[in-house]
């Protein structure tokens, strides 16, 4: 059936490509066929190359003369890869110079009709092998391609290992059956952590490419910062439960997220969302060819393809292990694992994948295991997205959208979970008891402090949050908004940043003389704040705006209410409010303004000098909040700190106001 595929495609058209090689459809059949004569006599095929096209010609070949093939995945250990040679018997390993005999002899438990034996580490340390027939393989090949259909057959480039099957059967088998250019890279090209994500997919203007949830938040912070991925159409995750958020976060970023789900078992894939066919939330669709219902709240698979485990008998059915349910339209919503599910003091039944998944949706969040059973509150070990990251206030954000019982009440920051340190499978999912045996002692785990500082970070997360869904703010990061948009976004911030120096003059003058010890920290404030409103007027100039014009303009409704907000508080509330407001400009630069400032200056192709403001606010007032915070924390008056809070919530809303009367609509026409 794929070879069938494969004879059908333009024979000029590109099948294979990495670096310099390439190999077309009509010389395809012919290479596969030349590999197949390098495999007479071989029983057993180990598969050990990194991402290149010898992995996939070695693989066809061996799916074509029916050589049972084993591909053995780069991050096993050696203790791993010796149990997955020995336990399947291993008779040959492919090399870049060839075949070379291993000394074994083949596994009498490998079951007949077996074309490959793939291992999965799963969530403990020894590989277990699943057998699968080339038509377990090459069904979910065709019901991917059947379900996307020939408009997204273009380029894909291979991100995960060739030795994952989502990667190989999902990936390349579908790939090639759609008539897609497959690209290889070496992972390595991929850069320390997938740094380099982003690069390779728009050096290869990919259309496609397939992601554990891992990966997607990596890419996720690079789009940002790097600009969008105009090329891709279709980029499927799997592995592990995605939160609806983060889905709809990538798409507003222009990521084309698809969410499915599978299991080694069953070939890879068993349901995913496709365009036309999509609910976010869920994990889509069964493919055609696959039959499953559900037991006691857990999923299972009839006639899942597989020919059973290395030595075990045939199953009709596969109790996944994976509690969900399917809905009236077919979507399939999965739960969480039933093993892991925990159980509190009180009597509630969690599973930790749902809150998890809620916490990786936050911006400051990168890795995130939660645990609790048998106590009474949720605790969690996260690794922050970087040093500057707003742990506490992600925390209390993804609470907001938890019931009480799934709440974190404690957290505790670790260092990076990975495949080296034994904390994560290869296709990224925690190794929950490893890791809490690493990280969670008894005594490890405590509530964080909550200084004031902490304690304001938290308050205003939900308003914060509000103001990075404003769509000028969203379009902005990623380089997608006009010269015009630009001009007019500057001439608002302008006519704020004008009074900051008059609002520290207020503040001063009004503080009372036990509060006299804040001068020092206004006076430092004065200093670095003076004049900057004539850098934005120089880059409205370099913009190609009217400098003069800018300053002489009437500021938005929308800003005029935002510094009349501040000047009403400072006059006629309390004066040491306004270091809300000074809270609210300066995290928000730190967050946002040098990655604003590069996406827009490379959409719009503008000079350096258009963006002295932005750029010069994303360094400074990462120093700026280390010295606010040092500030904020020696205020102790319970009725200082409530205005500080009350002042930075209310200005996050404003501020989002601000950005959202920028005119929208005509932006995109502007872009167009």
């Amino acid at each position: 059936m794929l070879f069938s595929h494969i004879q059908s495609h333009a024979s000029n058209h590109v099948a294979l490509r990495s670096g310099d090689r390439e190999i077309t459809y009509g010389t395809l059949l012919r290479e596969i066929d030349e590999y197949c004569t390098l495999l007479s006599g071989v029983d057993v095929l180990g598969l050990a190359l990194d991402n290149t096209i010898d992995w996939i010609l070695w693989d066809l070949a061996a799916l074509k003369s029916g050589t049972v093939c084993v591909p053995i995945p780069p991050f096993f250990t050696r203790q791993q890869i010796n149990h997955t040679i020995a336990q399947a018997g291993i008779t040959h390993m492919a090399s870049p110079a060839g075949v070379n005999a291993t000394g074994q002899a083949a596994s009498s438990a490998i079951p007949q009709g077996t074309a490959k034996i793939t291992f999965t580490s799963g969530t403990t340390g020894t590989p277990k092998g699943v057998c699968l027939p080339a038509s377990a393989m090459e069904n979910v090949a065709r019901s991917i391609h059947t379900m996307l259909g020939e408009d997204f057959a273009g380029t894909h480039v291979c991100v995960l290992p060739l030795a994952i099957l989502l990667e190989n059967v999902a990936g390349v088998y579908s790939g090639l059956m759609a008539g897609c250019t497959i690209v290889l890279a070496p992972l390595g090209d991929f850069g320390a952590n997938y740094s380099g994500l982003h690069h390779q997919l728009k050096q290869n203007a990919a259309t496609s490419a397939i992601l554990v949830p891992e990966l997607m938040r990596t890419l996720l912070l690079q789009v940002i910062k790097l600009g969008p991925l105009p090329d891709l159409k279709f980029l499927a995750i799997g592995g592990s439960r995605v939160d609806p958020h983060l889905v709809k976060q990538a798409r507003t970023l222009g990521l084309p997220v698809y969410e499915g789900y599978g299991l080694s078992e069953c070939a890879s894939v068993v349901s995913m969302n496709v365009p036309g066919k999509d609910r976010i939330g869920t994990t889509g669709g069964l493919l055609p060819h696959v039959q499953a219902t559900i037991t006691d709240g857990e999923i299972v698979i009839h006639h899942p393809g597989f020919l059973g485990y290395l030595g075990e008998t045939t199953p009709d059915r596969h109790l996944t292990g994976d509690l969900g349910h399917i809905d009236e339209d077919g979507f399939v919503h999965v739960t969480g694992r039933r093993k892991n599910v925990l159980i509190t003091s009180m009597g509630r039944n969690i599973s930790p994948e749902w809150p998890e998944s809620v916490l990786l949706a936050q911006p400051g969040i990168y890795q995130a295991v939660v645990y609790g059973d048998g106590d009474p509150h949720l605790s969690a070990l996260i690794t922050p997205t970087g040093p500057h990251a707003d742990v506490t206030a992600s925390v209390a954000n993804a609470n907001t959208a938890l019931p009480d019982y799934a709440r974190i009440k404690h957290i505790r920051i670790v260092a990076p979970f990975t495949v080296e340190n034994g904390c994560l499978t290869g296709t990224g999912r925690p190794r929950r008891k490893t890791i809490l045996e690493q990280f969670a002692s008894p005594f490890s785990v405590k509530e964080p402090p909550m200084n004031f500082y902490d304690r304001l970070v938290a308050d205003t997360a939900s308003a914060r949050a509000d103001l990075y869904r404003v769509p000028q703010l969203v379009d902005g990061l990623q380089g997608h908004i006009s010269r015009t948009t630009y001009v007019a976004y500057l001439t608002e911030a302008y006519h704020h940043v004008k009074h900051t120096v008059p609002f520290l003059m207020a503040m001063g003058s009004r503080l009372p003389d036990e509060k006299r010890w804040l001068h020092k920290a206004i006076i430092e404030y004065l200093e670095e704040e003076e004049g900057h409103e004539e850098w934005i007027l120089n880059d409205i100039a370099a913009a190609g705006g009217d400098r003069e014009g800018a300053r002489k303009a009437t500021p938005n409704l929308e800003t005029q209410v935002m510094i009349a907000y501040n000047y009403d508080y400072i006059t006629r509330k309390n004066p040491v409010g306004f270091l809300g407001m000074v809270f609210m400009l300066e995290s928000t630069s730190t967050q946002i303004a040098s990655m604003g400032a590069d996406a827009v200056m490379s959409g719009l192709d503008l000079p350096k000098s258009a963006f002295t403001y932005l750029f010069s606010h994303g360094s400074l007032d990462i120093e700026h909040m280390k010295f606010f915070e040092k500030t904020v924390n020696q205020i102790t008056a319970p009725a200082d700190q409530a205005a500080i809070i009350d002042v930075a919530t209310n200005t996050f809303r404003l501020f989002a106001n601000l950005f959202g009367a920028i005119p929208h609509q005509s932006e995109v026409l502007d872009v167009a």
